[in-house]
C-alpha cells in the first residue's frame, strides 16, 4: 500500500471513555485540512472495551487499533506504532484530551514545510498555557524536569507528548532508541539527530476522563533516561569524566593504604602493596562504573590487561616529564609542568587504553532494537478501516 500523508499514533491503557471524543475530533481536523490520515490506537491489553470500541469507530473514521498483550509502556508502545505506520509523518499525541486534536494540522505543515525535523505542540511558548488548576507542585516538576534536559536540547517543552517528525527521520535511526518510561519525545529528538526543531503553542488541558499515569516511579525512570541519553550525546566526555572521578579515588586509597601498610612493612614494600591495591580498586571502579557496558567480559582478562595499561600509562607519564625537564630550560624554576605534563599524557595514554582495548570488547548495546519490535510476538492488528 502507498505511503498515506500522516500517522496519528495514540499509545493508550484504560483510555476508552476519551477515544469516542478523540477519534471523531480527529478525523474532522484532518478532514477539514485536507489531509489523507491514519490513526493508530496502541493499546496495552486494556481489556476495558478499546478492542470493541474502535471495531465501531473503525466504520466511519480511519482507526487501526494494535493491541500488545506481550509488553507494556508508553514509549514502547510509540515505537510499535511507528513501526507499522504508514504516513510519511508522524505524529503521536495523548489520548486523553489534554492535547488539542485541533493542533494536529498545524504541526503537520510545520513539519511539510521543509525548514524543520521535529515538531512540538508546546505548553511554553508564545500563545501556550495549561490550565489553571494545575497546581504549583505540578508546574514546579515540569520545570525542573525540563531543566534537567537542557543540555541536550534547547526547545522550551522537550517533556511534551504532543509531537511528530517525519517517518524517514525514524527510519534512519531506528537501531539507536532505547527509552525509560514516558518521554519518548525527548529520545527521538535527540537520538534522530534533529536540529531544527520547531513548537506550535497548544493549551494544555487537564485529561477528561480517567487517572493520570505520573508516578515516582516514572519520575525516576526519566532520570535513569536522561542519563542513558547524556551518554548518548556526551558519551566520550562522560567516560573520561568518569575514568577521572574513580582516578581520583584511586588516590585516595593509595594514600590511605600506603599509611596502613607503613606500620607492617619497609616503605619501599608498603609503596609497591599501596600502588596494587590502588590500581585493583581503580580496575574496578571503572569496570562497574565508567565501562560497565563491558562488565561481563571475562574478569581476569580485563584485570591483567589493565595492568599492562596502568604500566603503559605509567611509562608514558615517565617518559613525558623526563623529556620536557630535559629539553625545556624552565623546568629547573617550574618543576611542575614536567610533572603536570606527565600525569596528563599518561592519564590520557591509559584512558585510551580502557576504552579501546581493556573494556572495548562489548560496544555499549541499546535495547531499542527488542523495543520496537516487541509488540510483535503476541499482539494482534484489529480493525483495519
Amino acid at each position: 500500500m502507498p505511503p498515506l500523508q500522516l500517522s496519528i499514533i495514540v499509545p493508550t491503557f484504560r483510555e476508552v471513555e476519551n477515544l469516542p471524543v478523540l477519534i471523531p475530533r480527529l478525523d474532522a481536523a484532518t478532514t477539514q485540512a485536507g489531509i489523507a490520515c491514519e490513526i493508530l490506537v496502541i493499546d496495552d491489553n486494556s481489556r476495558d472495551g478499546t478492542e470493541e470500541l474502535c471495531q465501531r469507530l473503525s466504520q466511519q473514521h480511519p482507526v487501526k487499533l494494535l493491541v500488545r498483550t506481550d509488553e507494556r509502556g508508553l514509549s514502547s508502545a510509540v515505537l510499535a506504532g511507528m513501526k507499522i505506520a504508514r504516513g510519511e509523518v508522524l505524529i503521536v499525541m495523548d489520548a486523553d484530551l489534554s492535547h488539542p486534536p485541533e493542533k494536529v494540522p498545524e504541526l503537520y505543515a510545520a513539519l511539510q514545510s521543509g525548514t524543520h525535523d521535529f515538531v512540538i505542540g508546546s505548553r511554553y511558548v508564545k500563545g501556550g498555557g495549561t490550565s489553571d488548576d494545575w497546581g504549583w507542585f505540578r508546574w514546579l516538576n515540569s520545570k525542573v524536569a525540563t531543566l534537567l534536559a537542557w543540555p541536550l536540547t534547547s526547545v522550551s517543552d522537550p517533556m511534551a507528548g504532543f509531537f511528530g517528525l517525519t517517518r524517514q527521520a525514524y527510519l534512519e535511526h531506528v537501531g539507536t532508541f532505547d527509552p525509560i518510561g514516558y518521554k519518548i519525545g525527548l529520545e527521538l529528538l535527540v537520538k534522530c539527530g534533529c536540529r531544527q526543531p520547531t513548537e506550535v503553542p497548544i493549551f494544555f488541558a487537564d485529561r477528561l476522563h480517567g487517572e493520570s499515569k505520573l508516578s515516582l516511579k516514572e519520575q525516576l525512570n526519566y532520570l535513569r533516561h536522561l542519563h542513558r541519553l547524556y551518554e548518548f550525546r556526551y558519551r566520550e566526555l562522560l567516560y573520561f569524566t568518569k575514568f577521572a572521578a574513580v582516578g581520583a579515588s584511586g588516590m585516595l586509597v593509595d594514600l590511605g593504604c600506603f599509611l596502613a601498610a607503613l606500620s607492617l612493612f619497609p616503605p619501599a614494600v608498603a609503596r609497591g602493596v599501596a600502588i596494587w591495591v590502588a590500581m585493583t580498586w581503580n580496575f574496578g571502579g571503572n569496570r562497574m562504573l565508567t565501562f560497565r557496558h563491558a562488565r561481563h567480559d571475562d574478569f581476569w582478562t580485563q584485570y591483567v590487561q589493565y595492568c599492562l595499561s596502568c604500566l603503559l600509562g605509567a611509562a608514558v607519564n615517565w617518559g613525558a616529564s623526563v623529556g620536557i625537564w630535559n629539553t625545556w630550560p624552565g623546568s629547573q624554576s617550574m618543576p611542575w609542568v614536567p610533572a603536570l605534563a606527565g600525569v596528563i599524557a599518561g592519564t590520557g595514554f591509559n584512558y585510551v587504553l580502557c576504552r579501546k582495548w581493556v573494556f572495548g570488547g562489548n560496544k555499549p548495546q541499546s535495547t531499542d532494537a527488542k523495543s520496537d519490535t516487541s509488540s510483535k510476538p503476541r499482539s494482534q492488528m484489529l480493525n483495519a478501516a
